[in-house]
């Protein structure tokens, strides 16, 4: 038997080995019990600081990262601007040096023709000129040959008969010589007019031919397609001016719509600088409803998007009056992004220009590209670590979950032992009473309420004492 010593009431009792036993191991479950929570306490305080701190040194190296993406970025975006500025500067430098070039080609022309006109004139103004002068000296000759024949009259008769005849064979001659010069005035007026008229008549011819040719070209382009044309254009000088590039049918209708052609190209390590989404319309000049450029616009634009093109180029013969359209490259963008109108022959000059100007914004293409790849990794950086701290947070709360089922299987044990212990210490309780009743317990007290019992008792000890 233990002792125990109450800390309380000072009270001394006694205990057999296993309720001895039972109250060490509860007390050292307590104990460990406290150990447990302190140590998970401070394992799940460094735990924490360590995962705070941690996300801090990640939030401010990601902060540091963005802000110089962001800085390189914005570089980027402005050395972008400058370039999209200089080539439209150069567009419009273009355009007005063709206009200027336009405007001198006509006004020569109109000069020219001026010129003529002058020159035909003044030639016209010489010889009649001319005639009149000839004409004024014939008549004074008559006139001073008159006034010596009548001077001559008074000298001679005979003279003026001789001097009569020679005169009037001098007028004849020079009326002669006056006719043959006004035929001459009159055939060089009609050459010169005959020449005007030939030059206004090749000049008519030509704009006949040229309107002919045009009518000629649109029946041509309607009949074997605009497409078509376009097609050989570009077919023509592939191997020689884009060898590596991707220039063909649109036939993937797949979201309702589609494009005409599609023009890509690839630099020699697989960057595509440039992609155009293009679109032929054209109409007979005898097609009752007139078309728009800008009916197709929108089509264009929402092809061009779902394409994955960077750029939108409608050729197009409609609004063949339209002088926006005739005067050159059309850029539309202020309705629609990166989108231009052109006519059939700016077809290859408007790919030449996208493309050289995506050759030169390539390089800036290429690390706009490389910042894009260290956003994804920076990205998945940040996957991963949300994953880790997923997958660390799910196997936590999994050993939590764990240790808690752990401490309240303990908590029932204890509570269980706690009842064997208040059982067993009652049955020691009631084993003591009994013991101490047992001790009081005498043959006085067990015959108090027996008088027969007490008198057999006292009959038996007499008759004891006697045989003593």
């Amino acid at each position: 038997m233990q002792e125990i010593k109450c800390p309380n009431c000072g009270q001394v009792f006694q205990v057999d080995e296993t309720g001895y036993a039972q109250i060490v191991q509860q007390v050292r479950d307590s104990e460990f019990e406290k150990e447990i929570a302190k140590r998970e306490s401070e394992l799940a305080e460094k735990r924490e600081n360590e995962l705070r701190m941690a996300r801090m040194e990640q939030e401010k190296q990601f902060d540091k990262t963005l802000s110089e993406k962001e800085s390189e970025l914005a570089d980027r975006e402005k050395k972008i601007e400058l370039l999209k500025a200089e080539k439209q500067s150069e567009t419009e430098k273009i355009r007005t040096e063709k206009d200027n070039e336009i405007e001198r080609l006509k006004t020569e022309r109109d000069r020219e023709v001026e010129r003529i006109k002058a020159d035909k004139d003044r030639e016209i103004d010489r010889l009649r000129a001319d005639l009149t002068e000839q004409l004024n000296k014939l008549k004074a000759e008559v006139e001073k040959s008159d006034t010596e024949k009548e001077l001559a009259v008074t000298r001679a008769v005979q003279e003026k008969d001789k001097e009569i005849a020679d005169k009037n064979a001098e007028i004849t001659k020079l009326s002669g010589d006056l006719e043959v010069q006004q035929r001459q005035s009159e055939l060089t007026e009609k050459q010169l007019v005959e020449q005007h008229k030939g030059e206004l008549r090749l000049r008519d011819e030509e704009i006949e031919r040229l309107k002919d040719f045009k009518a000629r070209q649109s029946t041509k382009m309607v009949g074997e397609s605009l497409e078509q044309h376009c097609q050989n254009q570009f077919n023509s000088i592939r191997m020689t001016a884009f060898p590596n590039a991707y220039f063909e049918k649109d036939n993937d209708a797949r979201t309702g719509s589609k494009g005409d052609f599609i023009f890509r190209e690839s630099s020699d390590d697989g960057t595509e600088f440039i992609s155009i989404m293009f679109e032929m319309k054209n109409e007979m000049d005898t097609t009752a409803t007139k078309h728009k450029n800008e009916d197709f616009f929108k089509e264009l634009d929402k092809d061009r998007k779902e394409k994955n093109c960077e750029y939108a180029v409608l050729v197009s013969l409609l609004e063949a009056d339209n002088e926006l359209y005739n005067n050159g490259i059309v850029d539309v963008s202020y309705k629609y992004e990166k989108m231009y109108v052109i006519r059939p022959q700016f077809f290859i000059p408007m790919i030449t220009l996208l493309r050289n100007a995506a050759l030169n914004s390539l390089k800036y293409q290429r690390e706009l590209q490389i910042v894009k790849n260290q956003q994804v990794d920076i990205l998945h950086f940040e996957e991963n670590m949300e994953s880790f701290k997923n997958a660390f947070g799910r196997n936590y709360e999994l050993a939590s979950r764990k240790f808690e089922d752990a401490i309240n299987e303990i908590d029932k044990s204890i509570r269980q032992l706690e009842k064997v212990k208040e059982a067993l210490t009652s049955s020691e309780r009631n084993l003591r009473l009994a013991n101490d009743k047992a001790q009081d317990l005498s043959i006085k007290k067990l015959t108090k309420n027996a008088p027969t019992v007490k008198a057999m008792f006292e009959e038996l000890a007499e008759s004891r004492e006697e045989d003593r």
